[in-house]
């Protein structure tokens, strides 16, 4: 199966125009880490929410500093209040994150393609991700548990850098206890005592206990990470066109114009992000693409 693009559609929602921004005001900012913030927003207009498939993305502007696409982590059902988590790492996500409620940014999209995890159903669901990447992910694992009873075991495979880094702590211990979630966590460095599995993400998919034949895997996290997690997986016997990724690139447009997001053939921002190893692997491999 090759991924294609599933947009959230929403008339009226949004301006005509993808590149016009619509304008909304920051509700609230919440601090998750040392270094990431996930902001709430709400339409200046009072209009609707901005519907959104899980795994696609907005362009963010910073009035008078700039643009930068970020990942949509709230919830598809629930779209208002618009949830992005943002990690804070160049001028314009430090204008974002250090905004006070009530200031107004631009957002533009939704943008992309979608995790999907309705192909998923009936199967054994993998979640392998780090760092920040669970933001990504977070809309699909609240898709997966809202219809729990249609998926067979459900893991989540987390890795951080140290365990200040942890993003979601409670909400994943939350899923684990509640919903029947495999949840299976490791972190990079650790301070002296620390009781918790110390490795890399990657070391957690030989052990996990999942049907890789009849398993989908959604990975997302840096391209390194993505890269060994999801040969990891193809070689437990997942297929490859079960294994999905979401890829970052530069986006500068979100609809295919400028090309600074192209992978060869493709355009991340409409071919993607989310993409199956199956089409990747072979871009993936090639040195500097």
């Amino acid at each position: 199966m090759t991924t294609t693009a599933t947009r959230a559609s929403s008339p009226g929602s949004q301006p005509a125009d993808p590149m016009v921004p619509r304008r909304y005001v920051i509700t609230h900012v919440r601090q998750d880490t040392r270094d990431t913030f996930t902001l709430l927003l709400d339409p200046a207009d009072g209009g609707p929410p901005l519907d959104f498939a899980a795994g696609q993305f907005t362009m963010l502007h910073a009035f008078g500093v700039g643009e930068v696409p970020i990942s949509i982590s709230g919830d598809p059902a629930s779209p208002a209040p618009l949830e992005h988590t943002i990690r804070n790492v160049g001028a314009v996500t430090r204008a974002l994150v250090e905004a006070a409620p009530g200031t107004e940014i631009g957002v533009r999209g939704p943008f992309g393609t979608s995790w999907d995890a309705d192909d998923a159903v009936g199967h054994d669901v993998v979640f392998v991700t780090g760092g920040i990447g669970l933001a990504p992910l977070r809309p699909a694992i609240l898709d997966v548990l809202r219809n729990r009873d249609a998926y067979g075991k459900v893991l989540l495979l987390y890795g951080s850098r140290t365990p200040d880094d942890i993003l979601y702590g409670h909400e994943m211990h939350r899923w684990a206890d509640l919903d029947g979630v495999n949840l299976q966590m490791t972190v990079d460095n650790a301070p002296y005592g620390y009781k918790g599995k110390v490795g890399f993400v990657t070391e957690l998919v030989a052990r996990a206990g999942f049907d890789p034949r009849n398993a989908f895997a959604f990975v997302c996290g840096p391209e390194v990470m993505m890269r060994s997690a999801a040969t990891a997986l193809n070689a437990r016997g997942v297929p490859k066109p079960k294994i999905r990724l979401s890829m970052e690139r530069s986006m500068k447009c979100g609809v295919g114009l400028c090309g600074h997001c192209q992978l060869r053939e493709l355009f991340v921002c409409v071919d993607g992000p989310v993409l199956d190893f199956a089409r990747l692997e072979p871009l993936m491999n090639v040195r500097e693409l």
